[in-house]
């Protein structure tokens, strides 16, 4: 459950509340995430920043033809952006990996086809299906959250082939941690340490917490699984990881991190295409996170547990980054934020195998009490992102619209 305030607060300048997990508010009731859009856009020299990269991949560019980089790639903007880069811009002979997701969309799968297309090598790792469905209900019934075993896979996967193919640099997108708001500890980082690493993504629940609750509670049993099939589920341990010289990257630190730039880029040069439904459930948005049927359910979970959508998220980010106003983000999050993903809704409950009635037992199950009243037998959320006086932010940092506005 939720270890959220009790009183909700919510950014001055954005739209995100303290409930986020691990988020920080200065003095002047203004997030982490905005104070550290700001460092972006006035403090960072990020020509200097260039210039590390470029003497990085200078360090581990290969010459023989072996693969010297590895990028976790979905065919997403953002993996297609940062592949690209390293390839045409930087020299890199990039090995791009992706952890399958439960179920392709159409769109998911094609932008995959037109990444490779556009001149890319793919590893597509596909578990085991019979444990990962079982795997995914475990997972939305123990912790409310059935995307466990994706994020899983999608962090050892990524490991496990970096040892196997000698590769030393892994290059992942942006860090989420200084970008969405949360942990402060390496903003200023080019990459986290494995020891933190594994501390703030690997420790808590694990694949073999899953599968011991999946066997006391009669979902899953031995003849469902082998010892090997929970390989590409576990991390490899921090010492292992050093004991070759791998180590992680993220590709925001180098470069300004700007998610609606990542996708005119991608469009231009991986063939990437939008979400042609014209947004995305639960937000406005149409080219993020479109590759899976089934991530409705995280983003709605999310909105359960911490009143915080998909929406709050994106809007949020457009904010920092002058696309949109605080007043614009507040109206798109009241309009979208929480809406139910119908669309997969009955292709989730038979991948899970649950009821309706079940599902809705679990997500009742997650609603925090300080956020969360039932009133005449529906549920409503007790408090919402409104609009603040101009003079409340005046003393806050700015956030710069871009220069041809």
């Amino acid at each position: 459950m939720s270890n959220s305030p009790e009183e909700v607060i919510f950014c001055k300048k954005c739209v995100v509340s303290n409930q986020r997990p691990r988020i920080v508010f200065d003095e002047n009731g203004v997030c982490s995430a905005c104070l550290f859009a700001y460092q972006k856009q006035r403090v960072i020299d990020w020509k200097a920043r260039e210039q590390q990269l470029q003497e990085l991949c200078d360090k581990y560019r290969r010459n023989d033809g072996r693969y010297d980089i590895i990028v976790p790639a979905s065919g997403g903007k953002d993996s297609a952006y940062v592949a690209h880069m390293l390839k045409h811009k930087y020299g890199m002979h990039p090995l791009t990996i992706t952890w399958a997701p439960f179920a392709y969309t159409e769109i998911g799968w094609q932008n995959l086809q037109d990444f490779i297309a556009s001149g890319f090598t793919n590893v597509l790792g596909s578990p085991n299906r019979k444990l990962h469905r079982k795997l995914a209900r475990i997972a939305f019934e123990s912790a409310g959250d059935s995307f466990l075993p994706f994020t899983f896979g999608q962090m050892a996967y990524v490991f496990r082939m970096a040892m196997a193919f000698d590769i030393k640099l892994v290059f992942y997108g942006e860090n989420g941690e200084a970008e969405y708001g949360g942990s402060t500890e390496h903003n200023n980082r080019a990459f986290m340490p494995l020891q933190d690493f594994s501390r703030l993504y690997w420790i808590g629940t694990t694949i073999h917490s899953l599968v011991d609750y999946g066997k006391s509670h009669g979902i899953l049993t031995d003849d469902d699984y082998d010892e090997s099939d929970l390989l590409f589920y576990a991390p490899p341990s921090v010492e292992e990881l050093e004991g070759k010289g791998v180590q992680m990257h993220w590709f925001s630190y180098y470069h300004k991190w700007v998610p609606q730039e990542n996708y005119y880029y991608a469009a231009e040069h991986t063939g990437f295409t939008v979400n042609d439904e014209g947004r995305s459930e639960g937000t406005y948005s149409k080219y993020a996170s479109l590759d899976d049927k089934l991530d409705g359910p995280h983003y709605y979970m999310a909105y359960i547990k911490f009143g915080i959508g998909r929406a709050t998220s994106d809007a949020a980010h457009e904010i920092r980054d002058g696309h949109i106003t605080r007043e614009e983000g507040v109206a798109l999050v009241n309009r979208y934020d929480g809406e139910f993903p119908s669309t997969h809704h009955q292709e989730f409950l038979d991948y899970l195998d649950i009821t309706k009635e079940k599902f809705h037992e679990v997500v009742d199950s997650y609603r925090p009490t300080h956020l969360w009243d039932k009133v005449d037998g529906e549920w409503k959320l007790k408090t919402h992102v409104t609009d603040i006086p101009a003079e409340e932010v005046a003393t806050t940092p700015p956030i710069l619209r871009p220069p041809n506005e």
